[in-house]
């Protein structure tokens, strides 16, 4: 295998956000000397093991995939120092690389991070990205150091968010983005042997935590522009839900209306072929796209079709229900 400017890379990913980077090495003759990404593991209703994105990606190109459990054994550590590696490339792997790891590569090893460093180190950027409202977001291309994202940056690109980006979205886009920027600076280190990096600032540093299940279902007490950017951070997972009548409801898209109501919060205000108006804490949420326990996702004119509203939102439903 020849390997462009001697560059014998190891590539490290699990995720579907890994998988643009790797086709877009191999794509321009950068193919890895190893893939390594998380062990098979069980998914889907069957629980049945499954391959990562990555895993399918790299068997697909013929590629050389490595699953260890952890790179803290002496046994990884020897496996990784025998390929030789000059650079290794980690995206989204969701193990741990100690010290160790880090010192085998000749150049060591580089991260594309999902989010404008030093703001939104951590697991979920993305998503804590859209949930604040921030009116930017971009790709890092960091050098790994023992910390959590904390390295110093080699390529920064900023994209501008126009308010109406899901975590979907936002992912994909950013993923293309990330392949675009690591395959500009592989290939610059390729060519003139060394590329540079800028330590990260402290101040402006921010941690985005792991996305939990429990933080999708809505709270009514709170403004619709926080409930409206929550819904949009939490597509296409964990989704955000409330409780209608009896039925726990997944919210896909929803509007913020900025008016006053004078209701108590989760207070039905009206439901109609626009959407379903629903008091918050601060404004009031238009509904506009719901799905029920095992049906598809449909709009609110839909969903008014097939089922009856109550007064409000998150108590069972119960005699004076809209239509």
């Amino acid at each position: 295998m020849t390997h462009p400017g001697g560059l014998r890379i190891i590539f490290a990913g699990t995720p579907e956000f890994a998988v643009p980077p790797l086709q877009r090495l191999t794509e321009n003759g950068f193919s890895p000397v190893a893939v390594l990404t998380q062990p098979d593991r069980p998914a889907g209703r069957g629980r049945r093991l499954q391959a990562s994105p990555v895993k399918q990606a790299a068997q697909d190109q013929g590629l050389p995939v490595l699953q260890p459990e952890s790179l803290r054994n002496p046994e990884s550590r020897e496996l990784i120092t025998e390929l030789r590696p000059d650079l290794m490339i980690v995206v989204a792997y969701g193990l741990i690389l100690p010290e160790a790891v880090l010192e085998i590569p000749a150049h060591g090893c580089w991260n594309i991070h999902a989010s404008l460093l030093p703001r939104w180190r951590g697991a979920a950027p993305i998503q804590r990205t859209i949930e604040a409202g921030d009116r930017e977001s971009g790709i890092c291309i960091m050098q790994m150091d023992e910390g959590l994202d904390t390295g110093p940056v080699i390529q920064r690109v900023r994209i501008p968010l126009d308010g109406t980006e899901t975590g979907g979205s936002l992912h994909d886009r950013l993923a293309r983005e990330g392949a675009d920027a690591l395959l500009d600076c592989v290939r610059r280190l390729a060519e003139g042997g060394t590329v540079a990096a800028t330590p990260q600032a402290e101040e402006g540093s921010s941690y985005a935590r792991k996305l939990e299940k429990s933080e999708a279902q809505i709270q009514w007490h709170e403004p619709a522009d926080v409930l409206e950017r929550r819904i949009r951070a939490f597509n296409p997972w964990p989704v955000a839900w409330c409780m209608i009548g009896d039925e726990r409801t997944r919210i896909w898209s929803a509007s913020c209306r900025d008016m006053d109501h004078g209701r108590d919060p989760g207070t039905v205000l009206s439901a109609g072929p626009e959407g379903i108006d629903v008091a918050t804490g601060g404004g009031v949420l238009r509904l506009l796209e719901l799905q029920r326990p095992g049906k598809r996702r449909m709009s609110a004119s839909d969903y008014l079709n097939a089922r009856r509203v109550p007064e409000t939102l998150g108590e069972p439903r119960r005699a004076g229900d809209h239509e």
